[in-house]
């Protein structure tokens, strides 16, 4: 019963090590995703070294799969609570709302307008970078003055220059 409830938590935390190695990769900070991945690799081998030694008991492995399924629910929890990097909002508006605008610039997001051509009229379209965990305060922001706004949100890989980076650096300062 004691492998059974090691094997267990082993699994709970293999899981969002292993999540946090792969965001670590994916956002190419090195450092930290080699720690993670040394702590991957001395968790699996050995949780998987009690499953697998003398008798293989069925109990055994199906906590083994259990507790790979709470990990990928904890990792996800704990990966969500992070929430590195930045997203990229894109807004899209039917008429120009210039008091939504000047209320995320004077909250301190950098916002381009766009104007296009939708399929009977002019629309707008608001380009809006930010760092991730201040995602839903702006998408709050949003709601309040357009409640039927099309948002769209995605992480940019890399970025360059523009008014997030410079008011970074004065924040800095």
């Amino acid at each position: 019963m004691p492998s059974i409830l090691l094997i267990f938590l082993l699994q709970i935390v293999l899981v969002p090590v292993l999540s946090l190695r792969i965001i670590f990769v994916v956002k190419n900070m090195s450092i930290p995703a080699s720690i993670f991945g040394f702590l991957e690799a001395l968790i699996y081998v050995f949780g998987l070294s009690i499953v697998l030694s003398g008798e293989q008991s069925i109990a055994e492995m199906l906590v083994y799969a259990l507790g790979f399924a709470a990990g990928i629910y904890l990792g996800g929890y704990i990966e969500n609570k992070l929430a590195l990097g930045y997203t990229t909002l894109t807004v899209n508006l039917l008429n120009q709302n210039s008091e939504l605008v000047s209320t995320l610039r004077n909250n301190g997001f950098g916002v381009t307008v766009l104007e296009g051509m939708g399929k009977d009229s002019v629309r707008y379209q608001l380009q809006i970078l930010t760092k991730r965990n201040l995602e839903e305060k702006v998408i709050s922001m949003i709601d309040q003055y357009e409640p039927h706004a099309f948002i769209i949100s995605y992480e940019p890989r890399k970025f360059k220059g523009g008014y997030l980076l410079k008011a970074m650096k004065k924040r800095k300062s």
